[in-house]
């Protein structure tokens, strides 16, 4: 009971420091490591243990199933070389030159051990990347290999991560033993996935019909597909990663427009308390690791992750120049196709930021083998894998700003692509009116014409005087439109002050004022939306 109060009550601070990061403007994946270390300071709070196994079930699934949902198909399928060799190439080379570092640099780590801990340190978080890069202009290209190789890697470093966890328990490791079993591993998961996906799209579609029920299901979704995947022993990370890439290109298809709200709100809460839970546990157990690394100095221990660390850098610069060059010089396609600015290697090799994956797969290591013999240098893993996601969310995650602005990268903005999206939307919708509506009752027809004419006018932001008599000379059509719909939102807060009062008043009953609240919130959502940003 005092482990869980404990527990709650730190989720109060990381979701105050959220506030304030927001605040302040500093991006919460890194706000996320230091809290982590700051609690590790906290003294005489509760050490908590728990089973491995649970860490990988409860953290794993989800959050491998909102990067899939979040991540576009089409940009996917667009980038999938330079994201396979990301995903693949690059998390075995890592995995591979990390263990040997690790092996020979770090005294009495194992073989098994050190490849372990280059299989737990190798998926970086597209998340912190995106987080730390928002507003910063990046080439959608860019974002999306990004996005697609934290996406991938995460399954090709978590299977990596099984067949070392597997090679320190039985003390024995085949090359081609594994290779064949982890083709099979690999086509299994994503055909499980598929199917998964498949049978829940069914559902959605041809059963559900209340937005709560389906908000459940979504939550449950991961964990079946990981369930069932691993109890056939085939990858239930990829599989969970199948389920969602397919859910989310035909979510338009089953979601109704209650669902998608209330299931976005869900799982952005969702996420925030995973996330947060994985920095609170590591924090927690941080002093316990380092009790029982208590015969190795501290200083040395500082030396150890700062040099693995280093070494995860560097291998990322060290693959990202043949990938990125050696398919262009084979392909004349390839060059023709793609547009290419050696800079964007620079930020690519740059942005390999670890995070939560990292940490819950090295809160996942088995405390001890079968026979109750403990499982060896798992504490420095853990300890290690700390190291790594600090200096790289810290070092790499504040300076990348920095370095895109350096680089000068051309800056792209998605305003041109959502105004043509919007304007060919309210085009479509107009002619399809004016094809389909003749018999409708004129004054009806009158109204739904406003409502696409205003849609129209917005976009056009020719709705408003640009030069009203007691308007700033200086003002710009984005200025008069901004302070056009603060005004809006303005007058939103003045209704629900009078409905507020009504409802002190005994006038109106709370169902009613809840329902009246749901559309204005929805009106300022949308409102807000429109605001263009500067």
């Amino acid at each position: 009971m005092e482990n869980i109060a404990v527990v709650v009550l730190l989720l109060f601070g990381v979701t105050f420091l959220a506030v304030l990061s927001e605040k302040i403007r500093f991006p919460f994946p890194i706000a996320l490591v230091l809290i982590g270390l700051a609690i590790s300071l906290i003294p005489n709070l509760p050490p908590i243990i728990l089973d491995p196994n649970i860490v990988f079930l409860v953290f794993l699934p989800p959050l491998l199933y909102a990067s899939a949902w979040y991540t576009s198909w089409h940009e996917f399928k667009a980038n999938l070389r330079p994201i396979s060799l990301a995903a693949f190439g690059l998390v075995f080379f890592t995995t591979g030159l990390v263990g040997v570092a690790a092996h020979f640099l770090i005294p009495g780590l194992g073989w098994a051990e050190a490849f372990l801990l280059g299989a737990i340190v190798s998926p970086p978080d597209a998340v912190a990347a995106t987080a730390v890069t928002k507003g910063l202009g990046l080439h959608p290209r860019m974002i999306a290999i990004l996005e697609g190789e934290s996406l991938l890697n995460d399954a090709s470093g978590l299977i990596a991560y099984k067949y070392a966890i597997a090679a320190v328990m039985t003390g024995t490791f085949s090359m081609w033993q594994a290779s064949g079993q982890f083709a099979l591993v690999v086509v299994g998961g994503v055909v499980i996935g598929l199917a998964v996906g498949y049978v829940m799209f069914v559902i959605h579609e041809k059963f559900i019909c209340d937005a709560t029920v389906e908000t459940t299901l979504t939550v449950l979704t991961p964990y079946a597909s990981y369930l069932l995947a691993e109890s056939i022993h085939v990858s239930g990370v990829l599989a969970v990663v199948a389920t969602g890439l397919y859910l989310s290109f035909r979510s338009a298809d089953f979601f109704s427009h209650n669902s998608r709200i209330q299931t976005y709100s869900v799982w952005e809460m969702l996420i925030f308390v995973l996330n947060g839970l994985v920095f609170i546990l590591i924090g927690l157990q941080l002093p316990r690791v380092l009790d029982g690394l208590g015969g190795v100095p501290f200083w040395e221990l500082i030396w150890y992750g700062l040099a693995v660390s280093l070494v995860v850098v560097v291998v990322r610069f060290i693959w990202v120049v043949p990938a990125a060059l050696l398919p262009r010089m084979l392909s004349k396609k390839i060059r023709e196709r793609e547009l290419f600015d050696r800079r964007n290697m620079v930020v690519f090799g740059w942005s390999g930021m670890r995070g939560v994956v990292s940490m819950a797969a090295a809160l996942a290591v088995p405390l001890t083998f079968g026979d109750n013999t403990p499982f060896p240098n798992r504490n420095l893993i853990i300890f290690l894998t700390f190291c790594v996601v600090i200096f790289t969310l810290v070092v790499l995650g504040l300076t990348l700003p920095w370095l895109i602005r350096r680089l000068k990268l051309p800056t792209y903005s998605p305003l041109a692509e959502e105004y043509e999206t919007r304007m060919q939307v309210v085009n479509g919708s107009i002619a399809h009116i004016e094809d389909n509506f003749a018999l409708v009752n004129d004054s009806i027809l009158a109204r739904i014409k406003d409502k696409y004419e205003i849609k129209y006018n917005r976009l056009q932001k020719t709705d408003l005087p640009l030069t009203p008599a007691n308007a700033d000379t200086h003002s710009t059509p984005t200025d008069i439109f901004n302070q056009f719909i603060t005004l809006q939102i303005e007058l939103l807060d003045v209704e629900r002050d009078i409905v507020k009062q009504l409802r002190k008043q005994g006038k109106s009953s709370d169902e009613v004022v809840r329902k009246i609240e749901r559309e204005l919130d929805l009106e300022e959502t949308r409102l807000r939306m429109d605001l263009v940003e500067r």
